[in-house]
Formats: C-alpha cells, structure tokens, sequence
C-alpha cells in the first residue's frame, strides 16, 4: 500500500512539472487593439471652375418679316461665333456609402455671340438693286440647376477615380442684339450710302440640359478631396431674339431669332469638404 500511494505521488509531480514546461513553451498572448472603421457616409459642398475646351453651336436661325406682304421668311446667319471658355459652380450633396453619392448643384456661364448675315434685298432705307451685309453682336448669360448621381470606383493610394450624370435647366438670358446692316453695290449702285443700325430685344428662357461626367478626387486634407475632371455638357436651343420697335410696330409678332443647342467640352477642378 505504502509502494503504491509513493508512485501515485511520483506521478502527480511528474505530471504537474510536465505541465508547467509546456506552459513555458506557449508564446505570450497578444491582444489586439479594437479597429473602428468610419463609414463614408453624410453630407457634403462643392465648389468648381471649368475650362470650355470645346464649345459648339448649333444654327443660329432668324425670321424676316415683310411689312408690305405680311409674310415670313426663314433664314440663318451665314457665319456665327460663340465665345465663353468659363464656369463657375457651387453644390451640396450627401454620400450614401463607398460607391454612390448625388448632389444638386448650379452653375454659371456666360458668353458673346457674333454673326454676319448677307442678303440680295436692300437694307431698311436703301436703295433698289441693291443688298445688304449685316454684322450683328451679343452676349448671354446662363445659369443652370442640375441634379447629379455618381459611381466611385473605389480608392487605390488616396486616388478615388468615378463617373457620373446629371438632368436639369438652364436659362439663358440674350442681351439686346445689336445688328448694323452695310450697303452692298448689286444692280444699282450705293454711292456712298450710310450703314444702318437696329436693336432686336434679347429674349430669355429656360432649356433643358443633359451632362456627363468623369473624373477623379484625392483626399489632400482630412475632410477635403480635390476634384478633377471632365464634363460634357448639352443645352437645348431656345429664343434668342425678338423683333425690331419698328417691325412689331408694322405687324410682326413672335420671336425673331432662335439660337440652335449648346455643346460644352469642359475641364474642370474643384474642392469637397465632408462631415464625415
């Protein structure tokens, strides 16, 4: 009895010094802080200037008005030039998670406009067989309102590149066009005859506007992304000028001139400040 009760203590010691080596050989316990992940996810503001690359026009078309018959004719001008390289804008928008935000932003153009137009009449005044050459000149300003939804294409090294689209208006408000109209020698000669001058009154209306967009942001501050892109940009035609005093004085109504749709090639670099 005695032998027996010696080996099970012999045994208990084995086994208790046993386990306190292969509690040794453990490597310590690490403990890991807890990480906590800010969703992207809340309001924002924007602001944006853009660079007109490429601006096109469609046909600037006019109807001429005949106090003697009352009658119409449809013409357009036989050269015309647009001018307005800049835009300025200003949104707030809300993120909705890593990939989807939208925001509502309005922008501002504005422009110079000049055509020349030639025909086989003769100016107001002048002479029989003889035609006219005119040189008309004006400036618009437009305002659009857009709404806007974007894809992120997510983030590699601070570089957050997206696309995007945009639906809204524009209003355009034409100034007066001023048109003079110079004596051209035709069957009958001018013989020095003088230039003559007419004011249209500008009209003003609101178009509707379609946009792309693509580009890319970098985080350069907390709360802060730089924005650079590109943006193509479609505004619809609309009135842009009516008659003359004395023309709606003989008769004539409606609106005279029609400028055609506005394409806009823009580069454009702005900032976006986050709450979150």
């Amino acid at each position: 009895m005695i032998r027996f009760d010696a080996l099970a203590l012999a045994a208990m010691m084995a086994g208790a010094c046993a386990g306190t080596v292969y509690a040794g050989d453990l490597p310590p316990e690490i403990k890991m802080p807890e990480v906590s992940v800010k969703d992207a996810k809340g309001w924002y503001v924007r602001g944006d200037l853009g660079y007109a690359v490429n601006a096109s026009h469609g046909d600037t078309r006019f109807r001429a008005y005949d106090s003697a018959t009352g009658d119409y004719s449809s013409d357009q001008f036989d050269s015309s030039r647009f001018s307005g390289d800049f835009s300025g804008g200003l949104g707030v928008g809300y993120q909705f998670n890593d990939l989807i935000r939208a925001d509502l932003t309005g922008d501002y153009f504005s422009g110079d406009f000049t055509g020349k137009s030639s025909s086989a009449s003769p100016c107001a005044g002048g002479a029989a067989g003889t035609g006219c050459s005119t040189r008309a000149r004006s400036s618009y300003k437009a305002g659009s309102l857009m709404v806007n939804g974007y894809v992120d294409l997510g983030t590699l090294a601070g570089f957050t590149p997206y696309v995007g689209a945009g639906l809204g208006a524009t209003r355009i408000s034409w100034g007066n066009v001023n048109a003079v109209g110079s004596c051209v020698d035709g069957a009958s000669s001018c013989g020095g005859a003088s230039s003559v001058s007419t004011r249209y009154s500008g009209e003003s209306d609101w178009r509707f506007t379609y946009a792309l967009t693509a580009g890319v942001a970098y985080e350069v501050a907390p709360n802060v992304k730089l924005d650079l892109g590109y943006r193509f940009s479609h505004v619809a035609g609309g009135d842009m000028f009516g008659y003359s005093a004395a023309d709606s004085a003989a008769g004539a109504g409606g609106t005279m001139g029609r400028d055609g749709d506005l394409s806009r090639h823009e580069i454009r670099v702005g900032l976006r400040i986050t709450t979150w």
